[in-house]
């Protein structure tokens, strides 16, 4: 059933909700002028006309009280008719079971925090999506296109009907307790409009954006955008990789698989509070104790090396990247949390 059949079922509904209401007043105000009762009798002798019980009468009632039952019991009999009927296709329009779900999802996103929104789900907002669902980190999808909506719920994720380029829109996917923010929308401007909004509501948000032409990444990142991705050209770069290198193309595609076990590329930072702050990579022997690889090191406010050396110090807030199994890498993130 359509939205609009259903807002009118509830209308209806409503409507007829205020008409008893109407005629329990006008009983109870027409028994106490014509009959002269207090309130409390009035008010008991408009409700059991109104619902036909029609038994317990206070006092005989005149023949202008009688004609007055009369009347109201006629229309107490058609608008209960009518709100019933009203109530019955409000029931079978699944607006209730809708309104409920609503609900629902709004009590969900309020309650996620460290999430990422996703902006847009097209053809790539669509794949980022199922990605973060499969590393399992919470996100919510923000779209206009209401059958999209449907589709991102459907897969049993959260999302919201709306515009990520207003701030309401995202103020209600939980923009002040996200991690990041991924503007994928198909249009360059759009995903301008995205970031400027996204930047000016939270200036430490971790902002990655999508763009379609090379001219639009510096616009995108003067915007806000911390990173932006151009999907034509990554996919060139595979491409060619997989031409010129498939070996190396197999093994990132895999991201891979030897001896039975996954292996993984993860970045952890390493806090304050963890052992191997202060360390050189030589003394902590990371990959003589955990087993993984250390590919490439960070440190605060500087440039990623690739590569370290064994002298290279362990700073407090800096960042390693890895490759070994899920459990060594799982391994090395409660140490580098401390």
């Amino acid at each position: 059933m359509s939205v609009s059949v259903q807002r009118r079922a509830f209308r209806r509904f409503f409507l007829a909700v205020i008409a008893l209401l109407l005629l329990l007043l006008i009983g109870t105000s027409g028994y106490q002028w014509l009959e002269g009762m207090t309130p409390l009798d009035a008010f008991y002798m408009a409700v059991i006309t109104l619902s036909t019980v029609g038994f317990g009468e206070i006092d005989p009632l005149s023949p202008a009280g009688r004609v007055f039952t009369v009347g109201l019991i006629l229309g107490g009999a058609g608008v209960a008719a009518y709100a019933f009927s009203s109530a019955a296709e409000y029931m079978v329009s699944g607006e209730w079971r809708a309104h409920w779900e609503r609900q629902r999802r709004k009590r969900m996103v309020a309650h996620l925090s460290k999430h990422i929104i996703v902006c847009g789900y097209g053809r790539v907002g669509r794949h980022v999506a199922h990605g973060l669902a499969a590393e399992n980190i919470p996100f919510v999808v923000i779209d206009s296109n209401p059958e999209k909506i449907a589709r991102v719920q459907a897969a049993g994720q959260l999302a919201l009907h709306g515009n990520a380029a207003i701030e309401t829109d995202l103020q209600a996917a939980g923009i002040d307790r996200a991690r990041g923010l991924v503007a994928a929308a198909s249009s360059d401007a759009e995903n301008v409009f995205i970031v400027l909004t996204a930047r000016g509501l939270r200036s430490d948000l971790s902002i990655l954006a999508r763009a379609n032409y090379e001219d639009s990444e510096p616009k995108l990142l003067r915007a806000g955008a911390d990173r932006v991705i151009l999907p034509y050209s990554i996919t060139g770069r595979r491409i060619t990789t997989m031409v010129a290198r498939p070996d190396v193309a197999d093994f990132l595609d895999e991201v891979a698989h030897t001896a039975g076990m996954e292996l993984l590329l993860e970045q952890v930072q390493l806090l304050p509070t963890s052992r191997f702050v202060g360390q050189t990579l030589g003394q902590a022997e990371l990959e003589k104790q955990f087993g993984f690889v250390v590919l490439a090191y960070r440190p605060p406010d500087g440039q990623l090396v690739t590569r370290p050396n064994a002298d290279t110090i362990l700073q407090a807030n800096a960042y390693l990247v890895a490759l070994g199994t899920r459990e060594q890498l799982q391994a090395l993130n409660h140490v580098a949390e401390g």
